[in-house]
């Protein structure tokens, strides 16, 4: 089992898929990587030689801000926002949708669920 930038790759995956539970790697970022490996993209994750997964480690050190290093420059920026009272602090803060959507309807994900309002007696 290959571990690279502090996660297990999956067994029995193709290494351009695999890559991707590496938070920061997506499947283009992926492709471009293995291109500059010199790694064929469809290649299963465990029968990958340690010479290849050095020179996977090696590329993503050198050009790819990934896990740890990128999950705290982007809580920085958010807690930036806050810090400065922009109007997208504002929404992140009141745990409303940040780019936009409308709210009168859906936005659950970030509102959580649907609270029951009392109605009051006449």
């Amino acid at each position: 089992m290959a571990r690279i930038a502090g996660v297990d790759l999956p067994r029995g995956k193709r290494i351009g898929i695999a890559l991707t539970y590496i938070h920061g790697i997506g499947k283009t970022s992926s492709r471009k990587l293995l291109e500059k490996g010199g790694i064929d993209f469809n290649e299963q994750s465990d029968t990958l030689k340690d010479q290849d997964i050095a020179k996977i480690r090696e590329i993503i050190d050198r050009e790819f801000k990934v896990e740890g290093d990128l999950r705290r420059e982007v809580s920085m920026n958010i807690k930036r926002l806050v810090d400065i009272g922009a109007y997208r602090g504002v929404r992140h803060r009141k745990g409303l949708p940040v780019r936009g959507q409308r709210t009168s309807t859906n936005a659950r994900t970030r509102k959580g669920p649907r609270r029951a309002i009392v109605k009051k007696k006449k």
